[in-house]
Protein backbone atom coordinates (compact mmCIF):
# COMPACT_ATOMS: atom_id res chain seq x y z
CA UNK A 1 0.00 0.00 0.00
CA UNK A 2 1.52 3.45 -1.29
CA UNK A 3 -0.36 5.40 1.86
CA UNK A 4 -1.61 3.21 4.10
CA UNK A 5 -5.09 4.14 6.13
CA UNK A 6 -2.25 3.96 8.76
CA UNK A 7 1.12 2.74 9.43
CA UNK A 8 1.18 1.09 12.47
CA UNK A 9 5.09 0.58 12.52
CA UNK A 10 5.74 4.24 12.18
CA UNK A 11 4.19 4.73 15.44
CA UNK A 12 7.15 3.20 16.55
CA UNK A 13 9.97 4.19 14.44
CA UNK A 14 9.09 7.37 14.39
CA UNK A 15 10.17 7.69 17.96
CA UNK A 16 12.55 4.41 18.19
CA UNK A 17 15.04 5.64 20.61
CA UNK A 18 13.53 7.54 22.78
CA UNK A 19 10.72 4.83 23.71
CA UNK A 20 13.77 1.91 24.10
CA UNK A 21 15.55 4.25 26.44
CA UNK A 22 12.04 4.64 28.53
CA UNK A 23 11.31 0.48 28.17
CA UNK A 24 14.88 0.20 29.67
CA UNK A 25 14.61 3.07 32.28
CA UNK A 26 11.11 1.25 33.43
CA UNK A 27 12.46 -2.21 32.98
CA UNK A 28 15.83 -1.59 34.93
CA UNK A 29 13.25 -0.06 37.88
CA UNK A 30 10.98 -3.23 37.56
CA UNK A 31 8.17 -0.34 37.50
CA UNK A 32 5.70 -2.41 36.07
CA UNK A 33 2.15 -2.43 37.54
CA UNK A 34 0.76 0.72 39.55
CA UNK A 35 3.72 2.62 40.02
CA UNK A 36 5.19 6.52 39.53
CA UNK A 37 4.93 6.47 35.59
CA UNK A 38 1.69 5.84 35.65
CA UNK A 39 0.27 8.57 38.42
CA UNK A 40 2.60 11.33 36.23
CA UNK A 41 0.79 10.28 33.46
CA UNK A 42 -2.38 10.99 35.42
CA UNK A 43 -1.40 14.37 36.88
CA UNK A 44 -0.63 15.41 33.30
CA UNK A 45 -3.46 13.95 31.85
CA UNK A 46 -6.05 15.82 34.31
CA UNK A 47 -3.86 18.98 33.42
CA UNK A 48 -3.97 19.17 30.29
CA UNK A 49 -7.96 18.54 30.05
CA UNK A 50 -8.98 20.51 32.87
CA UNK A 51 -10.35 17.76 34.38
CA UNK A 52 -9.90 17.24 38.51
CA UNK A 53 -8.99 13.46 37.88
CA UNK A 54 -7.79 11.25 35.51
CA UNK A 55 -7.67 7.50 36.35
CA UNK A 56 -5.76 4.83 34.01
CA UNK A 57 -7.19 1.72 33.05
CA UNK A 58 -6.63 -1.03 30.70
CA UNK A 59 -8.80 0.27 28.06
CA UNK A 60 -11.45 2.70 26.75
CA UNK A 61 -14.35 0.14 26.97
CA UNK A 62 -12.98 -0.66 30.33
CA UNK A 63 -13.07 2.76 31.37
CA UNK A 64 -16.48 3.30 30.17
CA UNK A 65 -18.09 0.13 32.20
CA UNK A 66 -16.28 1.04 34.94
CA UNK A 67 -17.69 4.75 34.61
CA UNK A 68 -21.13 3.24 34.61
CA UNK A 69 -20.63 0.94 37.98
CA UNK A 70 -18.98 3.69 39.97
CA UNK A 71 -21.97 5.78 38.86
CA UNK A 72 -24.31 2.65 40.17
CA UNK A 73 -27.10 2.41 37.74
CA UNK A 74 -29.66 0.15 38.19
CA UNK A 75 -30.31 -2.88 36.27
CA UNK A 76 -32.65 -2.24 33.56
CA UNK A 77 -32.32 1.29 33.34
CA UNK A 78 -31.71 2.73 29.80
CA UNK A 79 -28.89 5.27 28.61
CA UNK A 80 -29.20 6.99 25.34
CA UNK A 81 -26.59 6.88 23.01
CA UNK A 82 -25.88 7.53 19.10
CA UNK A 83 -26.23 4.48 16.82
CA UNK A 84 -22.86 6.19 14.89
CA UNK A 85 -20.28 4.77 17.58
CA UNK A 86 -18.46 1.77 18.32
CA UNK A 87 -19.86 -1.47 19.78
CA UNK A 88 -17.72 -0.97 22.57
CA UNK A 89 -19.92 1.96 24.03
CA UNK A 90 -23.02 -0.23 24.13
CA UNK A 91 -21.42 -3.38 25.35
CA UNK A 92 -20.69 -1.15 28.21
CA UNK A 93 -23.79 -0.60 29.23
CA UNK A 94 -25.31 -4.18 28.28
CA UNK A 95 -22.48 -5.65 30.56
CA UNK A 96 -23.45 -3.45 33.90
CA UNK A 97 -27.39 -4.84 33.32
CA UNK A 98 -28.37 -1.61 31.18
CA UNK A 99 -30.07 -0.94 28.14
CA UNK A 100 -28.18 1.09 25.49
CA UNK A 101 -30.90 2.93 23.29
CA UNK A 102 -29.13 4.59 19.84
CA UNK A 103 -30.95 6.96 18.20
CA UNK A 104 -29.91 8.55 15.23
CA UNK A 105 -27.19 11.29 14.63
CA UNK A 106 -27.43 14.67 12.91
CA UNK A 107 -25.60 16.04 10.59
CA UNK A 108 -22.68 16.48 11.97
CA UNK A 109 -22.40 12.43 12.56
CA UNK A 110 -22.95 12.74 15.92
CA UNK A 111 -26.15 12.11 18.35
CA UNK A 112 -29.05 14.20 17.65
CA UNK A 113 -30.23 16.11 20.50
CA UNK A 114 -33.43 16.89 18.88
CA UNK A 115 -34.11 12.69 18.80
CA UNK A 116 -33.29 12.74 22.47
CA UNK A 117 -36.50 13.62 24.17
CA UNK A 118 -38.51 11.66 21.80
CA UNK A 119 -37.11 7.86 23.40
CA UNK A 120 -37.02 9.25 27.09
CA UNK A 121 -39.05 7.29 29.12
CA UNK A 122 -39.91 6.58 33.12
CA UNK A 123 -36.19 3.83 32.80
CA UNK A 124 -34.18 6.69 30.96
CA UNK A 125 -31.39 7.38 33.50
CA UNK A 126 -28.56 8.64 31.63
CA UNK A 127 -27.24 10.01 28.11
CA UNK A 128 -23.75 8.79 26.84
CA UNK A 129 -22.68 11.19 23.80
CA UNK A 130 -20.07 10.00 21.61
CA UNK A 131 -17.43 12.61 20.72
CA UNK A 132 -16.55 11.61 17.40
CA UNK A 133 -13.44 11.72 15.01
CA UNK A 134 -12.30 14.43 17.28
CA UNK A 135 -15.31 16.84 17.80
CA UNK A 136 -16.81 17.53 20.94
CA UNK A 137 -21.05 17.18 20.69
CA UNK A 138 -22.55 20.00 21.30
CA UNK A 139 -23.07 19.45 25.14
CA UNK A 140 -25.13 22.88 26.18
CA UNK A 141 -28.14 21.22 24.07
CA UNK A 142 -27.46 17.87 25.64
CA UNK A 143 -27.26 18.94 29.40
CA UNK A 144 -30.27 21.62 28.79
CA UNK A 145 -32.11 17.60 28.60
CA UNK A 146 -30.19 16.17 30.61
CA UNK A 147 -31.29 18.98 33.23
CA UNK A 148 -34.71 18.57 32.64
CA UNK A 149 -35.16 15.07 32.64
CA UNK A 150 -32.42 14.41 36.03
CA UNK A 151 -30.97 12.83 33.57
CA UNK A 152 -26.60 12.01 34.38
CA UNK A 153 -24.16 12.29 31.22
CA UNK A 154 -21.55 9.86 30.86
CA UNK A 155 -19.11 10.73 27.96
CA UNK A 156 -17.68 8.37 25.32
CA UNK A 157 -14.27 10.58 24.45
CA UNK A 158 -12.63 7.56 23.14
CA UNK A 159 -11.69 9.55 20.03
CA UNK A 160 -11.85 12.85 21.34
CA UNK A 161 -8.56 13.84 22.97
CA UNK A 162 -7.61 17.42 23.19
CA UNK A 163 -11.21 18.51 21.05
CA UNK A 164 -13.46 21.22 23.07
CA UNK A 165 -16.94 22.76 22.98
CA UNK A 166 -17.05 26.71 23.70
CA UNK A 167 -13.46 26.18 25.23
CA UNK A 168 -14.37 22.73 27.42
CA UNK A 169 -12.40 19.52 26.62
CA UNK A 170 -13.89 16.66 25.82
CA UNK A 171 -14.58 14.12 28.91
CA UNK A 172 -15.20 17.70 31.50
CA UNK A 173 -18.74 17.68 31.10
CA UNK A 174 -20.62 14.57 32.65
CA UNK A 175 -19.95 12.66 35.62
CA UNK A 176 -17.46 10.56 34.16
CA UNK A 177 -15.47 9.68 30.52
CA UNK A 178 -13.72 7.24 28.80
CA UNK A 179 -10.66 7.88 26.56
CA UNK A 180 -8.93 5.75 24.12
CA UNK A 181 -5.00 5.28 23.63
CA UNK A 182 -5.09 2.50 21.09
CA UNK A 183 -2.12 2.79 18.47
CA UNK A 184 -4.51 4.66 16.01
CA UNK A 185 -5.72 6.80 18.45
CA UNK A 186 -4.23 10.74 18.30
CA UNK A 187 -2.55 10.28 21.23
CA UNK A 188 -1.63 6.11 20.77
CA UNK A 189 -0.03 3.76 23.13
CA UNK A 190 2.13 0.44 21.80
CA UNK A 191 -0.82 -1.97 22.63
CA UNK A 192 -4.05 -1.17 24.53
CA UNK A 193 -4.57 1.40 27.26
CA UNK A 194 -7.55 3.97 28.27
CA UNK A 195 -8.21 6.72 31.02
CA UNK A 196 -11.15 7.89 32.93
CA UNK A 197 -11.81 11.54 33.32
CA UNK A 198 -13.93 12.63 36.18
CA UNK A 199 -14.63 15.90 38.36
CA UNK A 200 -16.34 13.91 41.10
CA UNK A 201 -14.12 13.17 44.34
CA UNK A 202 -16.83 9.47 45.05
CA UNK A 203 -16.32 8.93 41.36
CA UNK A 204 -12.55 9.17 41.65
CA UNK A 205 -12.03 6.68 44.47
CA UNK A 206 -14.69 4.68 43.41
CA UNK A 207 -12.63 4.31 40.16
CA UNK A 208 -9.85 3.52 42.18
CA UNK A 209 -11.32 0.17 44.06
CA UNK A 210 -12.73 -0.75 40.29
CA UNK A 211 -9.83 -0.91 38.88
CA UNK A 212 -7.81 -2.62 40.78
CA UNK A 213 -10.12 -5.85 42.22
CA UNK A 214 -12.59 -3.83 44.58
CA UNK A 215 -9.04 -2.82 47.03
CA UNK A 216 -8.69 0.42 48.89
CA UNK A 217 -5.45 1.83 46.99
CA UNK A 218 -4.50 2.78 50.52
CA UNK A 219 -5.08 0.05 52.55
CA UNK A 220 -5.33 -2.71 50.10
CA UNK A 221 -8.57 -3.88 52.09
CA UNK A 222 -11.54 -5.38 49.73
CA UNK A 223 -13.96 -2.88 49.64
CA UNK A 224 -16.44 -3.74 46.47
CA UNK A 225 -16.72 -6.68 43.58
CA UNK A 226 -13.91 -4.90 41.39
CA UNK A 227 -12.59 -6.03 37.98
CA UNK A 228 -8.48 -6.01 36.73
CA UNK A 229 -8.13 -3.30 34.18
CA UNK A 230 -5.11 -1.33 35.35
CA UNK A 231 -3.55 0.92 32.58
CA UNK A 232 -0.14 -1.11 32.10
CA UNK A 233 3.04 1.30 33.57
CA UNK A 234 5.32 0.92 30.42
CA UNK A 235 2.22 2.05 28.60
CA UNK A 236 1.74 5.09 30.76
CA UNK A 237 5.45 6.14 30.75
CA UNK A 238 5.58 6.05 26.99
CA UNK A 239 2.11 8.09 27.00
CA UNK A 240 3.59 10.46 29.12
CA UNK A 241 6.75 10.71 26.84
CA UNK A 242 4.38 11.32 23.58
CA UNK A 243 1.77 13.68 25.47
CA UNK A 244 4.43 16.50 26.02
CA UNK A 245 4.04 16.68 21.71
CA UNK A 246 0.59 16.31 21.81
CA UNK A 247 -0.50 19.63 20.88
CA UNK A 248 2.22 19.52 17.88
CA UNK A 249 0.29 15.98 16.58
CA UNK A 250 -2.90 18.10 17.00
CA UNK A 251 -2.12 21.21 15.29
CA UNK A 252 -0.86 18.62 11.89
CA UNK A 253 -3.87 16.93 11.91
CA UNK A 254 -5.50 20.41 11.80
CA UNK A 255 -3.38 21.51 8.63
CA UNK A 256 -4.01 18.18 6.77
CA UNK A 257 -8.03 18.49 7.39
CA UNK A 258 -7.34 22.34 6.17
CA UNK A 259 -5.84 20.85 2.87
CA UNK A 260 -8.41 18.47 2.42
CA UNK A 261 -11.22 20.68 2.92
CA UNK A 262 -9.79 23.30 0.68
CA UNK A 263 -9.20 20.81 -2.27
CA UNK A 264 -11.68 18.48 -1.91
CA UNK A 265 -15.02 21.10 -1.03
CA UNK A 266 -15.18 21.96 -4.94
CA UNK A 267 -16.63 18.29 -5.54
CA UNK A 268 -20.32 18.21 -5.63
CA UNK A 269 -20.48 14.09 -4.62
CA UNK A 270 -18.59 14.41 -1.43
CA UNK A 271 -19.80 16.27 2.06
CA UNK A 272 -17.06 17.05 4.33
CA UNK A 273 -17.08 17.39 7.67
CA UNK A 274 -16.83 20.75 9.36
CA UNK A 275 -13.68 22.63 8.53
CA UNK A 276 -11.16 23.37 11.15
CA UNK A 277 -12.09 26.85 13.03
CA UNK A 278 -11.56 28.50 15.97
CA UNK A 279 -15.21 29.13 17.19
CA UNK A 280 -17.85 26.77 19.30
CA UNK A 281 -15.83 23.72 18.06
CA UNK A 282 -12.39 23.17 18.70
CA UNK A 283 -11.80 19.90 16.39
CA UNK A 284 -8.71 17.47 16.31
CA UNK A 285 -9.54 15.10 13.74
CA UNK A 286 -8.58 11.73 14.82
CA UNK A 287 -10.44 11.39 12.02
CA UNK A 288 -11.05 12.78 8.85
CA UNK A 289 -14.70 11.14 7.46
CA UNK A 290 -16.04 12.20 4.75
CA UNK A 291 -19.96 11.12 2.88
CA UNK A 292 -19.68 10.37 -0.78
CA UNK A 293 -21.75 9.04 -3.47
CA UNK A 294 -20.42 5.86 -4.67
CA UNK A 295 -19.07 5.16 -1.65
CA UNK A 296 -18.00 1.31 -2.37
CA UNK A 297 -16.80 1.84 -5.71
CA UNK A 298 -14.62 5.62 -4.82
CA UNK A 299 -13.14 3.32 -1.63
CA UNK A 300 -12.14 0.44 -4.59
CA UNK A 301 -10.29 2.86 -6.84
CA UNK A 302 -8.48 4.04 -4.21
CA UNK A 303 -6.86 0.76 -2.91
CA UNK A 304 -6.14 -0.04 -6.83
CA UNK A 305 -3.89 3.28 -6.84
CA UNK A 306 -2.51 1.96 -3.44
CA UNK A 307 -3.62 4.29 -0.80
CA UNK A 308 -6.11 3.05 2.17
CA UNK A 309 -9.29 4.23 3.40
CA UNK A 310 -11.88 2.69 6.08
CA UNK A 311 -15.38 2.32 7.02
CA UNK A 312 -16.27 3.04 11.00
CA UNK A 313 -17.10 0.32 12.70
CA UNK A 314 -16.96 -2.21 9.65
CA UNK A 315 -19.87 -0.24 7.79
CA UNK A 316 -22.38 -0.95 10.68
CA UNK A 317 -24.59 1.10 12.90
CA UNK A 318 -25.27 0.23 16.49
CA UNK A 319 -29.14 -0.16 15.63
CA UNK A 320 -28.14 -2.13 12.77
CA UNK A 321 -27.07 -4.87 14.94
CA UNK A 322 -30.20 -6.84 15.00
CA UNK A 323 -28.38 -10.16 16.27
CA UNK A 324 -28.07 -7.90 19.66
CA UNK A 325 -31.70 -7.28 20.12
CA UNK A 326 -31.76 -4.32 18.71
CA UNK A 327 -34.85 -3.08 17.02
CA UNK A 328 -35.14 0.79 16.83
CA UNK A 329 -35.05 2.80 13.41
CA UNK A 330 -32.89 4.84 12.83
CA UNK A 331 -33.38 5.85 8.85
CA UNK A 332 -30.73 9.13 8.70
CA UNK A 333 -28.20 6.81 9.98
CA UNK A 334 -28.85 4.29 7.64
CA UNK A 335 -28.63 6.30 4.67
CA UNK A 336 -25.59 7.93 5.89
CA UNK A 337 -23.67 4.75 6.58
CA UNK A 338 -24.17 3.69 2.94
CA UNK A 339 -21.79 7.00 2.05
CA UNK A 340 -19.38 7.37 5.13
CA UNK A 341 -15.75 6.57 4.54
CA UNK A 342 -12.56 7.59 6.31
CA UNK A 343 -9.52 8.77 4.22
CA UNK A 344 -5.59 9.55 5.27
CA UNK A 345 -4.96 11.55 8.42
CA UNK A 346 -2.09 10.97 10.69
CA UNK A 347 1.10 12.13 11.71
CA UNK A 348 2.93 10.14 9.05
CA UNK A 349 1.80 11.11 5.98
CA UNK A 350 3.10 14.03 4.05
CA UNK A 351 1.48 17.16 2.48
CA UNK A 352 2.61 15.58 -0.87
CA UNK A 353 0.93 11.88 0.19
CA UNK A 354 -2.70 14.22 1.21
CA UNK A 355 -2.32 15.67 -2.34
CA UNK A 356 -2.05 12.37 -3.76
CA UNK A 357 -5.43 11.16 -2.32
CA UNK A 358 -6.80 14.02 -3.32
CA UNK A 359 -6.22 14.18 -6.49
CA UNK A 360 -6.73 10.37 -6.63
CA UNK A 361 -10.57 11.22 -5.27
CA UNK A 362 -10.62 14.01 -7.97
CA UNK A 363 -9.91 11.80 -10.71
CA UNK A 364 -12.57 8.96 -9.26
CA UNK A 365 -15.73 11.42 -10.01
CA UNK A 366 -14.22 13.30 -12.90
CA UNK A 367 -13.49 9.93 -15.04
Amino acid sequence: MKIPFFNYPDLFKNNKNDLIKIFEDVGNRGAFILQKDLSDFENNLAKYTGAKYAIGVGNATDGLQLSLMAGELESNSEVIISSHTMIATASAINHIGSVPKPIEVGEDLMIDYNEIEKVINDKTRAIMPTHLNGRTCNMDKIQLIADKYNLDIYEDAAQALGSTFRGKSAGTFGIAAAISFYPAKNLGSLGDAGAILTNSDHIYEKILMLRDHGRDPKTGDVKCWGVNSRMDNLQAAFLNFMLSNYDKIVSRRREIAKLYDSELRSIEQIKLPPAPSNGDHFDVFQNYEIQAENRCQLREYLHDCGIGSMIQWSGKAIHQFRNLGFKENCPYTDGLFEKILMIPLNMFISDDDVFEVIKTIKNFYNK
